[in-house]
């Protein structure tokens, strides 16, 4: 195991024992927004993980959610071989702060823009999604591939809503409603980093979601790519970490996935522009 697994599974196995004490518990709960919230537990698992990266790794840049808030990523300030760690403390705040029990820890490493390294633990369940660039993905030390579903209309897909959602509910609801209209299933489960595990180990056959920042995704772009699956932006042309748009499936339900939501883009910008 390299140095920088050991120090970071040390860390996410911490903070699990830490979520899974406080899940249950009465919850100090802080609103950013009108539906984005954070909890204490948000900034105490971020202050250790943080703490056990810069103490193993100083010269480390490390972006997380809630020391970045919403402000921009300075991107020209590491170089292609500088290592940075993305880091969500509590991916599904939502559901942890009403005793809901789909939430993880995402934590990804990239040297310059290339992600190598991902884990992402569910502590209720007790599973751990890694993997390594070129080596493939594992739950709990199992090998995991993506599903072999080749008809959307048998698809199981997952979505979520980014929080300016009640300023545009019927955008949005817009793309969902195709998906209804199209897939076998659509949910919703409240914590990407697990929808993109759960695409990278068969549990979901797609995923699509507008608005998500780099430490929502870096992780579970990696799964879902060591474990034989796709991701890219609606219009299936090459991922932005740093972008609005994240599409991943397995690969079979990828292309049909893309057409049908630059479909729904083309639409909307065409009733924009009459």
């Amino acid at each position: 195991m390299n140095p920088y697994e050991r120090v970071a599974r040390a860390a996410v196995d911490e903070a699990a024992v830490l979520l899974r004490e406080a899940w249950l518990e009465a919850k100090n709960v802080r609103y950013k927004g009108d539906v984005d919230l954070v909890t204490e537990t948000d900034h105490r698992v971020e202050a250790l993980i943080v703490d056990r990266l810069r103490a193993a790794f100083p010269d480390h840049t490390v972006i997380a959610e809630e020391a970045q808030g919403d402000g921009p990523i300075d991107q020209e300030s590491w170089g292609e071989d500088d290592f940075v760690w993305y880091l969500d403390p509590l991916d599904g705040t939502t559901n942890f702060a009403h005793g809901y029990p789909q939430f993880a820890v995402s934590l990804a490493l990239a040297r310059g823009r290339e992600l190598q390294f991902a884990l992402v633990h569910d502590p209720i369940r007790d599973e751990r999604f890694v993997a390594h660039r070129g080596a493939g993905a594992t739950l709990n030390g199992q090998p995991i591939g993506v599903s072999n579903v080749s008809a959307l209309a048998h698809g199981l897909i997952a979505t979520g809503f980014p929080y300016d959602r009640r300023q545009h509910a019927d955008y949005y609801l817009g793309f969902f409603g195709e998906f209804v209209r199209t897939a076998q299933g659509v949910r919703r489960n409240g914590s990407a980093a697990l929808d993109l595990c759960y695409v990278a180990c068969g549990r979901l056959d797609g995923f699509w979601e507008w608005k998500l920042r780099p430490w929502d995704v870096a992780a579970g772009v990696l799964l879902v790519r060591e474990a034989g699956g796709r991701v890219s932006d609606f219009r299936d042309t090459p991922f932005d970490l740093h972008g609005d748009q994240t599409l991943a499936s397995n690969g079979r339900l990828h292309s049909d996935m893309a057409a049908l939501l630059t479909a729904r883009l083309e639409t909307v910008s065409a009733e924009a522009a009459s």
